[in-house]
């Protein structure tokens, strides 16, 4: 698995932009769950390349995209820097697998090259927040180590949402 960063200020490339919009698609009932486009059965590559490059304007962010064999698995948003100064910790902003091959330790796997990279950065802990309507979400970051330490609404359109934290000592033994 290695992770790719997307350049922020160019347009996708067409290919790259196919294989993003099959990604996100894939995900249908999450983005049923989360209202981010308006029909979660015609997601759209402008739509795709929109809310990437919205995820991109803000300061410190970051669209990594994971491959695996040359197939694009996941697509993973980090922040360096929550928007509240009294927040020290980055962020996963989204980790979304490809539904095709979801279940065979792909999000574990991305997960984890995201702490890595972070640990690298000299950060001590994540965040991230989970839909309180997506339990399914919240049962796979606690199977990693990551505690709810918060219940409040997301910022961009007030969903409530359980804030999860997990400290990045060394990595795991079985990583």
């Amino acid at each position: 698995m290695i992770l790719e960063a997307l350049t922020p200020g160019d347009d996708i490339p067409g290919p790259l932009l196919t294989e993003l919009t099959a990604l996100y698609a894939s995900n249908r009932d999450f983005h049923a769950l989360s209202g981010e486009f308006p029909d979660p059965d015609d997601v759209r590559p402008e739509q795709v390349a929109k809310a990437l490059a919205d995820e991109l304007a803000h300061p410190g962010a970051e669209v990594l995209l994971a491959r695996s064999e040359g197939r694009l698995a996941g697509v993973v948003v980090t922040l360096a820097h929550h928007p509240d100064p009294a927040d020290p910790d980055p962020w996963i902003g989204l980790l979304m697998v490809d539904a095709d091959v979801r279940r065979q330790g792909h999000g574990r796997r991305i997960a984890g090259l995201v702490e890595d990279r972070f640990r690298a950065a000299g950060r001590t802990a994540v965040r991230l927040a989970v839909l309180d309507n997506n339990p399914a979400a919240l049962a796979f970051w606690t199977s990693l180590g990551y505690e709810v330490v918060a219940h409040r609404p997301d910022r961009q359109r007030g969903r409530p949402c359980a804030v999860l934290r997990r400290a990045l000592g060394a990595p795991p033994e079985d990583e």
